[in-house]
């Protein structure tokens, strides 16, 4: 992918500045995020013309776009969850992540679901670094630098998550 510069100096200033594989990070760490599937074409939008939007203004290039991209889908998905709150679209949410070459057992069906309930369950930045973490898979030093928050911070808060949701999982008995 071109970057920035590369991108101006090249005349492709009208290139999609996200590749595939990025695109569907987006989406995941969106729908992961609580945005509903109907939303998640305008969220990946949103993250492109920010992108763009930092390129026009001659902002230098995001050293790591995928990662700032998943944060950003994450800061946006927040966002949308915190003027929303609802919890509605949890099957439509997995069904978008769920790959059709591979069709899950009844019990990873029951497993999942119980895990995306937990995840709308949590605070809102419980769950962006469950999201960023897990889902986005990216490292805790990767989650502190996009996030400006500790490394500590962010290990502190995934232990309450990871405890918070294990501790669903037993209530409800799943695992």
């Amino acid at each position: 992918m071109l970057r920035g510069r590369a991108r101006r100096a090249s005349g492709d200033e009208h290139a999609d500045p996200l590749d595939a594989a990025q695109e569907r990070r987006v989406r995941a760490v969106l729908a992961l995020g609580g945005v509903p599937q109907a939303d998640l074409p305008d969220g990946v939008q949103q993250v492109r013309l920010r992108l763009l939007e930092r390129v026009a203004r001659g902002d230098e290039a995001p050293r790591d776009v995928s990662a700032w991209a998943a944060v950003v889908a994450s800061n946006l998905a927040m966002d949308w969850h915190r003027a929303k709150r609802r919890q509605e679209r949890i099957g439509e949410r997995l069904a978008s992540l769920r790959q059709l070459e591979h069709p899950s057992g009844e019990d990873t069906s029951v497993l999942s679901l119980a895990v995306a309930q937990g995840l709308d369950e949590l605070p809102d930045a419980l769950r962006q670094v469950v999201v960023l973490r897990f889902y986005a898979d990216l490292p805790v030093r990767g989650i502190a630098t996009e996030l400006g928050i500790p490394e500590g911070t962010v290990k502190s808060r995934l232990h309450t998550a990871v405890r918070a949701l294990r501790a669903r999982l037993h209530e409800d008995e799943v695992v």
